[in-house]
């Protein structure tokens, strides 16, 4: 039987996240009824990461097990043809080992979040980045963001209804980027690590926010991850200018 990894992008809006839910719509259901239509049966698939209600991805990375065996290019092109109309599309397919798995073959996972600093309402990007009405420092962002890489408890930055059995992660990136176009101050914020905590991303981001706002010193970053404490946290920014933009594997599939 053998295994396939799919390199996949969506938009999030219409979906409940990535995973299964027994009456909501989510990317997973999308991906396994089109698998169903190319081999009839029950398809279930596994994923590096399960994003949450209104998260985008330009690089999830899902495996899937078939009965027969496909040209990569002819799976990619099926399911795309199957997916529509909805905002989902296979960027690529690479045949893999059996043992190969999408979330336990993983080293990291690299997130983009898009932050607009503007007055007018977002119109062609309404949905895709979170926009804010005040100019942004993003120089203090940073400061703010340099006392969260490393090997940390990271407590204060995940959700309450967090499964994992540790809130201990390592941070290698959280890095600010500014930018200035036609339509004002945008800020892409990227972070990557080996893995997660849920809410993690946006805890941080929102907690930046208010340093960028003036309304947190950039050492209040560091006083809060001390504290070990969600009541330490700034406000969780919403979803829908967060990306999953990558994964990374020992051996890329898709190379």
């Amino acid at each position: 039987m053998p295994r396939y990894a799919l390199k996949i992008e969506y938009d999030g809006t219409p979906f409940s996240g990535w995973q299964r839910q027994a009456d909501q719509p989510s990317v997973q259901a999308a991906i396994e009824t089109a698998l169903a239509r190319l081999e009839p049966g029950d398809h279930r698939i596994g994923a590096a990461g399960r994003t949450d209600t209104g998260v985008h991805a330009t690089g999830q990375i899902a495996h899937c097990d078939l009965t027969r065996d496909w040209d990569p290019f002819r799976l990619s092109e099926a399911l795309n043809y199957h997916l529509k109309p909805l905002p989902v599309a296979v960027l690529d397919c690479a045949q893999v080992a059996d043992d190969w798995h999408a979330r336990f073959s993983a080293v990291e996972r690299r997130y983009l979040f898009k932050l607009a600093a503007r007055r007018a309402p977002l119109t062609t990007d309404a949905g895709t980045m979170w926009r804010v009405t005040h100019p942004l420092d993003a120089a203090a962002m940073q400061a703010g963001a340099d006392h969260l890489l490393g090997r940390h408890d990271f407590t204060t930055f995940r959700a309450a209804q967090c499964q994992a059995d540790s809130p201990v992660r390592t941070l290698d990136e959280l890095r600010i980027e500014e930018r200035y176009t036609h339509a004002g101050q945008l800020l892409h914020i990227h972070v990557r690590a080996r893995s997660f905590l849920h809410n993690q991303v946006r805890s941080f981001v929102g907690t930046l926010e208010r340093v960028g706002a003036g309304q947190w010193h950039p050492d209040d970053v560091k006083t809060a991850l001390g504290a070990r404490d969600r009541s330490a946290c700034g406000p969780v920014c919403p979803p829908y200018g967060l990306y999953l933009a990558g994964v990374g594997y020992p051996d890329d599939p898709f190379a």
